[in-house]
């Protein structure tokens, strides 16, 4: 048996030596000695080119500063401009609600003067009319023509059928599910419905319908005859309310709005009202005209 000395026994190895790779990594020795050598060759290269490579590293930092604190005044002279804006925005938009709301009284102070001159023109055309039988049977003849074209106002019972959006609304008004809301083709369904079962005249939060009027929407806006509605909608049927309300049980028109009212807590509902006026539509325009008696 061959001793073994004491010396001969294999050194003690590193209590790392098996992570030797990442403790390479972390002292920043290279694994191959051909990644320092080129590196020392770019370094030279930088040298002998007469660029200081700390200094380019601060002039990097220094242009990411500047470029920082321009966005940063940037961002800051944008947000005093929307501050100094808001002012003036509102400033605009009362002045806009004011010249609407004037608006808005000058076009109803000369609906109430149109409403006086065509009563006072009725009057004095009636007159007249009255003094022979031609003129007697004219004006009969005018006054069934008028009621047919909404020339005339109409008075008398009428049932009263209300649409209102959903009452579930959110914080600014409007209604939480959109399908809660009453639209155009809504309100034509119903007047077509009053129409079928024998109303004689109707009108619509007031104003009075022809059948040539349209009702449409313009945006979240219901309009006749290019004049908006408020809500809730009242559609308002001259008549013998019994037999309207009869009449529209059933029909597609009643079947429609229960359902809106069922699935979208739309209102719905009917009422009978006695004495009730409508007044007379808009000038209406002729489109032709022939002589009397051809």
């Amino acid at each position: 048996m061959i001793a073994q000395r004491e010396d001969d026994d294999p050194p003690a190895g590193r209590p790392d030596a098996s992570m030797s790779l990442l403790a390479d990594l972390f002292s920043g020795k290279l694994l191959d000695h051909g990644y320092a050598e080129a590196a020392a060759r770019r370094a030279a290269a930088a040298r002998e080119a007469g660029d200081p490579g700390p200094a380019r590293g601060r002039l990097r930092g220094g242009g990411v500063l500047l470029v920082l604190v321009l966005a940063g005044t940037l961002i800051a002279v944008a947000g005093a401009e929307v501050r100094r804006g808001e002012p003036v925005a509102a400033e605009q938009r009362s002045r806009l609600v004011d010249a609407i709301h004037a608006r808005t009284a000058e076009t109803d102070a000369l609906q109430r003067r149109l409403d006086r001159l065509r009563a006072e023109t009725e009057r004095r055309r009636a007159a007249a009319l009255a003094r022979s039988e031609d003129g007697r049977r004219a004006r009969r003849t005018l006054a069934l023509a008028g009621a047919a074209a909404a020339a005339a106002p109409a008075t008398g019972d009428a049932l009263i059928v209300t649409l209102d959006d959903a009452p579930h609304d959110e914080p600014d008004g409007r209604p939480a599910d959109t399908g809660g809301r009453v639209y155009d083709q809504d309100l034509q369904v119903l007047v077509n419905g009053l129409w079928a079962a024998g109303a004689a005249a109707i009108g619509v939060n007031g104003q009075r319908l022809t059948p040539a009027t349209a009702i449409r929407a313009a945006g979240e806006a219901i309009l006749v005859d290019y004049r908006p509605l408020g809500r809730p909608y009242e559609v308002t049927a001259l008549g013998d309310p019994g037999r309207l309300r009869d009449a529209l049980s059933g029909s597609a028109a009643d079947r429609r709005l229960r359902a809106l009212n069922e699935r979208f807590e739309i209102r719905y509902d009917t009422r009978r009202s006695s004495g009730v006026r409508l007044p007379a539509a808009g000038a209406v325009r002729l489109r032709y005209a022939r002589e009397a008696g051809r």
